[in-house]
């Protein structure tokens, strides 16, 4: 008994194209090997089925009842490896998929609202699971498709992913609206170290970062008293204090009771990139879902 194994699958394309032709040199020509070639071919798969297969008569082939019986299970056959080798198309109305964005809260923030918002119309049955980036086992995590896109920074990501920029990020200083400062603005550098400021530590403990840096070349120093890991509990502490915060533009852009002005000085801003694997770079769902997160991203800059 013949196994799988011991057939040349790119017969079969041969044995189809004789069964169409009846012939040997027009089959030929069809499939772009020379006459001799398809004779070697017809010779193997006579051997491969343990059948003559095509009878020579006067007027080309005649196929034998063994050939006669392979004509459609072959089309099938074809038809299925064709269609194994297209791409899957990809339909986000009826899309069942689960996708697992991870980044930080200050990037679910300000994209996840968006991305669900538009979800929820194009893709309803789709699901999304939103997690904390964990920067020491990022890449793993999207060599394993336990995470499928990143939302990171350019200085942080690792190495070999496909990124794409999404936006730019500059820093504002944030306040109430009813704060005594409200009303002088824009803020004078001594009037800002004066002010009581919170900052967010994504370590923790942490009373120092970019401001202070920029401040300290300077020669200045502000005045830091809380410390937070997280930006999404900052615009509540700051509504219901006289607490400042500088804080990336975005994050606050659409919060109620709350204003921004600029700092009265320079702070370097960042970039937000989205990154992924080349396991999932050719995955028509994710490539989708990608494009959406693109399309929101550069209609919010």
């Amino acid at each position: 008994m013949k196994t799988l194994n011991q057939l040349d699958l790119n017969l079969l394309k041969a044995l189809a194209m004789l069964l169409d032709e009846r012939n040997v040199t027009r089959a030929a020509q069809r499939l772009g090997v020379t006459q001799p070639a398809m004779s070697a071919m017809l010779n193997r798969l006579r051997d491969a089925f343990g059948d003559p297969l095509f009878i020579r008569a006067q007027r080309g082939l005649v196929p034998t009842p063994r050939a006669l019986e392979l004509v459609e299970p072959l089309r099938q056959i074809i038809s299925d490896v064709s269609t194994l080798l297209q791409p899957v198309r990809f339909d986000p109305a009826s899309a069942t998929q689960t996708f697992t964005l991870a980044a930080t809260d200050y990037a679910l923030g300000t994209l996840a609202v968006p991305l669900l918002a538009a979800l929820k119309q194009q893709a309803p049955q789709m699901r999304v699971s939103l997690i904390a980036v964990d920067h020491q086992r990022i890449q793993q995590q999207l060599e394993r498709g336990e995470v499928d896109l990143a939302l990171l920074t350019p200085e942080i990501a690792p190495p070999d992913l496909h990124a794409r920029r999404l936006f730019d990020e500059h820093y504002v200083c944030v306040m109430r609206k009813g704060h005594p400062q409200a009303a002088q603005l824009p803020l004078t550098l001594d009037r800002f170290c004066q002010l009581d400021h919170a900052l967010v530590s994504p370590g923790g403990n942490a009373f120092h970062g970019v401001t202070d840096a920029m401040l300290a070349q300077l020669g200045r120093q502000r005045q830091v008293t809380l410390s937070v890991q997280s930006f999404m509990v900052l615009p509540a502490i700051l509504r219901a204090s006289d607490m400042v915060a500088v804080l990336p533009s975005r994050l606050v852009a659409d919060l109620k009771g709350l204003i921004g002005c600029p700092p009265p000085l320079a702070i370097p801003g960042f970039t937000k990139i989205a990154v992924w694997h080349a396991r999932s770079h050719h995955d028509s769902a994710q490539r989708w879902l990608r494009e959406l997160l693109f399309t929101l991203s550069a209609d919010q800059a």
